[in-house]
C-alpha cells in the first residue's frame, strides 16, 4: 500500500480499469508464476507494476502472484523523483526542523534488516533485505518537544499519510529505507525512499516519504480513516 504500501483493498482514484479478457489473462499469469518459482514471480511482478499502479478496481493487485511484491497506489500514478529533486522534511513538534537530501542520508549511518514483509491482505514476502537511517536518529536530531507523543508520514503522492506512537518509532527496525531487496528503492516500490515498520503490517510502511511529522497525538492515517487499525502490530 502507498499510498498504501502494496495492499489493494480499495481501489485508487485514478487509472483505466482492466477488461475482464485482459484480467482473466492475468489470472492464468499469475498462475503459471507460482508454478514456475520465485524468479518467474517476481519478474511477472515487476512486468505487471505498472498496470497495478493505475487499475483503479484494485484487482490486477490480487493476481495469484506468490511471495513477491504487488504495487499499488492509491492515487494512481505518481509522480518520479530522484536524486536531484528528492527532500524529506522532519517538524512538527520539535525543537530543530530539518530537511535531508536522499544524498544527506545516504551519508548517515545505515542499518541493515532481514525482515518478512506482511500485507494485511494475506499475502507476503519472506526475507526481504532492508537497508536505511533508523527513524529513531532522525528524531533525536529534531529534538521532540515534551509534547511529541506520536510520529506522522506524509508521501509526495499527496495523498497518503500514515502514524505511529513515538516509542514504536523509535524501534532499531524502524528505517526510513533507502535500499530493499539488495538494490536501490525502485519507484515502484516507494522510492527513492520509503519507511519500513518491522513488526507492522504493510500499510505502516509508507511509501513515497516526503515528511516526518511529530505530533501531540497519533493520527490516523489514509487506511484508519476507511476501516483499518490505528494499531498494525502483525498478528501470529
Amino acid at each position: 500500500m502507498s499510498g498504501s504500501p502494496e495492499d489493494p483493498s480499495a481501489g485508487p482514484s485514478h487509472g483505466k480499469p482492466v477488461g475482464r479478457r485482459i484480467f482473466l489473462g492475468l489470472v492464468g499469469l499469475g498462475a503459471v508464476g507460482v508454478v514456475a518459482g520465485s524468479e518467474a514471480q517476481n519478474a511477472l511482478s515487476r512486468w505487471l507494476a505498472p498496470v497495478m499502479a493505475n487499475d483503479p478496481t484494485g484487482l490486477v493487485a490480487l493476481l495469484p502472484l506468490g511471495d513477491t511484491f504487488r504495487f499499488y497506489s492509491v492515487v494512481g500514478s505518481v509522480e518520479r523523483r530522484d536524486g536531484g529533486d528528492y527532500s524529506l522534511t522532519v517538524g512538527g513538534e520539535v525543537a530543530t526542523p530539518a530537511k535531508y537530501s536522499l544524498a544527506d542520508l545516504q551519508r548517515m549511518p545505515q542499518t541493515n534488516l532481514t525482515e518478512t514483509f506482511h500485507c494485511v491482505t494475506g499475502w507476503r514476502v519472506p526475507d526481504v533485505p532492508w537497508t536505511g537511517v533508523r527513524l529513531s536518529t532522525l528524531i533525536d536530531r529534531a529534538a521532540p518537544r515534551s509534547g511529541a507523543t506520536a510520529v506522522r508520514f506524509r508521501s509526495f503522492d499527496g495523498t497518503y499519510t500514515e502514524s505511529l506512537p513515538l516509542d514504536k518509532a523509535r524501534r532499531a527496525d524502524c528505517l526510513v529505507a533507502l535500499r530493499m531487496l539488495d538494490a536501490p528503492v525502485t519507484h515502484d516500490h516507494g522510492g527513492p525512499v520509503r519507511m519500513y515498520v518491522g513488526g507492522q503490517y504493510g500499510y505502516k510502511s509508507t511509501k513515497w516519504l516526503s515528511g516526518i511529522e511529530l505530533t501531540t497525538e497519533e493520527i490516523p492515517g489514509y487506511w484508519e480513516r476507511r476501516g483499518y487499525e490505528l494499531d498494525g502490530t502483525i498478528d501470529e
